[in-house]
């Protein structure tokens, strides 16, 4: 049964606000209770959590990056080779932390309310999520939630780290955590010069019989925002088709000229889509397409870790851009 949670705190004591665009502190120690303002209302934080659960994709790797177990975490139903509803870099930390399986979330038909209740959390965390209103509502009733800042599924790893880490009381950590993974980044980048100002463009999952139609990452994708830390920018056509709020979107394959500012094309697929695409009177017409400036991501860890997670980063890095830099180098 779902446990309601009730607050009582002193509107004069010092809190800690964190805003969508901007952090202010209390002083160098954490002090409480903590608010947090997010797209869908506004959480209030009154101790420092003990027991966190975590809700949607990947928001477990903020506490587990922070050295905290979280007592529950949405099973991974992407990518996960031996089907145990762990990432293996999730598995590595856990080996790390010395702790064993927590309690895994089935999110295969949406949030498992009383799974989540019955771990008894005082925080649930989900800056990056899809929450709905009535999602983060319900959830509300079980125990304080940190909510994504703007817009559902278009939180960045650095939004995540900071939304998180404030839920659990850890700003300074998080941001420590944020620097040392932008410092993994830059040593990996500047491996690969040839990377600098191309453009790329995330195509997700077509079919190979009917490529009529091309969906893609819009520029508030995740996967789409990582590439400025690659050193790859989005092309003009994808900044234009990126509608407000939406992280992806579509066109028809008529208008595939309008991709003729695309140097790299990320898909998830294989060979026989890449022969597809090549084979198209339309989709070969995209000059990445046209000289072979692919990187063909599968159902794998590698393809799941190309959307940037806290933990994922550095178990793919450069893995990632290697394969990045491969393309740019087929590029005209």
């Amino acid at each position: 049964m779902l446990r309601f949670f009730r607050l009582s705190v002193l509107l004069a004591a010092t809190w800690v606000s964190v805003i969508a665009f901007g952090w202010a502190w209390a002083g160098e120690n954490t002090s409480y209770p903590i608010v947090i303002k997010h797209a869908l209302g506004t959480t209030i934080i009154p101790e420092k959590p003990k027991r966190v659960a975590t809700v949607a994709w990947a928001n477990h790797e903020v506490p587990l990056a922070l050295g905290i177990v979280p007592v529950g975490f949405a099973a991974a139903n992407f990518g996960d080779d031996d089907g145990d509803g762990l990432l293996p870099w999730v598995a590595e930390r856990l080996a790390e932390l010395g702790a064993e399986k927590p309690v895994l979330f089935d999110e295969g038909d949406g949030i498992d309310f009383e799974a989540v209740a019955a771990t008894n959390p005082d925080v649930i965390l989900a800056s990056y999520s899809g929450l709905s209103q009535s999602d983060y509502d319900m959830l509300s009733r079980i125990a304080p939630v940190v909510a994504y800042p703007e817009s559902p599924w278009a939180t960045d790893w650095r939004e995540m780290i900071r939304f998180n880490s404030a839920g659990l009381g850890m700003m300074a950590e998080g941001e420590a955590l944020i620097a040392r993974i932008e410092g993994e980044i830059a040593r990996s980048v500047a491996r690969h010069p040839g990377l600098k100002d191309k453009s790329a463009m995330f195509i997700t999952h077509l079919d190979t019989t009917n490529l009529s139609i091309v969906n893609f990452y819009t520029a508030n994708d995740t996967r789409v925002k990582f590439f400025r830390d690659l050193g790859l920018k989005s092309p003009q056509s994808v900044v234009d088709a990126s509608k407000p709020g939406q992280y992806s979107g579509g066109i028809s394959a008529e208008r595939i000229d309008a991709f003729d500012d695309v140097d790299i094309v990320v898909i998830y697929g294989g060979s026989e889509l890449q022969k597809a695409l090549a084979a198209d009177p339309l989709t070969s017409r995209m000059p990445a397409v046209e000289h072979g400036a692919l990187v063909m991501l599968g159902h794998d860890p590698l393809g799941t870790a190309a959307n940037p997670t806290p933990l994922s980063i550095s178990w793919v890095l450069d893995d990632y851009v290697d394969l990045l830099a491969k393309a740019a180098a087929r590029t005209k």
